[in-house]
């Protein structure tokens, strides 16, 4: 057996081919080079299988398991069975790291060693990759441990590294909960150490049709009450307020993909991506050619000055 890397990066893969590539090239090409990536197949029945065998055949940092499927729950617990690393660095498969990402994190880890888990700074792009926005959740502890107990996941998941000890400690992800496993387990952590966030984008987050958040958006938000409600009993709180996220993605019918399409393309404008406010002013448009809002936008995106910051 080699020597334990420092950061085993963990990733479950279902029927990813479109965004896999770009996924995992963005991690094989950090800086910071000595981790292992976990990669779980769980169960696709597109070509993600293949594509991860070319990958593992050339790269020894790559160690791929390919099954049927257990659901992303059970697959992040597996992974992190198979972990050697002392830090567990979280990935999807559909996003993008960027260079720094484990070397910032890392220095940061390594510099506190009260801090469990660290996340960043993100960028929200679209499904070919246009940028949206950029979210910038706080910095220091408190005001991060304060959000996630009204339900806020303020660590972005696939941007997160953790202690393997720590995730060990507290029993890893919970198998009960399908969806926001990220905020429950962040809520357990936060009993057990400090959070941060490194103040800098790390990672493109993927919005996209067949994400989580858009397929199982009311399920996402029970599991994320009865999450925050738990804490709140361990901890003594009385007093809790639960504040649900309003979901990012749109749903199918037209009032909502016109509120989303103007809210993505100011977004983008707002962000200086001119291109994206194009975009989606055209699709405003087409949704709803006789509402004043996706000409506006349209307009703005063609003559008006972008936002300096």
């Amino acid at each position: 057996m080699h020597e334990a890397p420092a950061i085993s990066v963990l990733m479950s893969v279902y029927n990813a081919e479109r965004y896999l590539r770009a996924a995992v090239d963005s991690i094989l090409a950090q800086t910071f080079s000595d981790f292992e990536f976990i990669i779980i197949d769980d169960g696709s029945a597109d070509s993600s299988p293949n594509i991860l065998l070319e990958y593992s055949g050339r790269d020894p940092r790559v160690r791929l398991t390919v099954r049927s499927n257990k659901g992303l729950t059970a697959t992040l617990n597996e992974a992190i069975g198979q972990a050697r690393g002392q830090f567990l660095a979280r990935m999807d498969c559909d996003d993008v790291s960027l260079p720094e990402r484990f070397e910032k994190q890392l220095a940061a880890l390594r510099a506190d060693p009260s801090l469990v888990c660290v996340g960043g700074h993100f960028e929200l792009i679209d499904g070919k990759g246009r940028l949206l926005t950029r979210l910038r959740p706080p910095s220091d502890d408190e005001a991060i441990q304060k959000l996630l107990l009204r339900g806020h996941t303020a660590i972005c998941h696939p941007a997160a590294m953790m202690r393997r000890d720590a995730v060990t400690k507290v029993g890893g992800y919970d198998p009960y909960f399908r969806t926001t496993q990220d905020l429950d387990l962040w809520l357990r952590l936060g009993e057990v150490g400090r959070f941060g966030n490194v103040p800098e984008v790390v990672l493109k987050f993927r919005q996209h049709e067949s994400s989580i958040s858009e397929t199982r958006s009311d399920e996402q938000r029970r599991f994320a009450r009865e999450a925050v409600e738990r804490a709140w009993r361990r901890r003594g709180i009385t007093d809790g307020v639960f504040e649900a996220a309003e979901p990012w993605r749109p749903g199918k019918d037209r009032a909502s993909r016109h509120q989303y399409a103007l809210r993505y393309g100011w977004w983008g404008f707002n962000s200086g991506a001119r291109r994206t406010a194009l975009a989606y002013g055209v699709k405003a448009v087409s949704i709803r050619p006789l509402d004043a809002g996706g000409w506006k936008l349209l307009a703005s995106a063609l003559v008006k000055p972008l936002p300096t910051t």
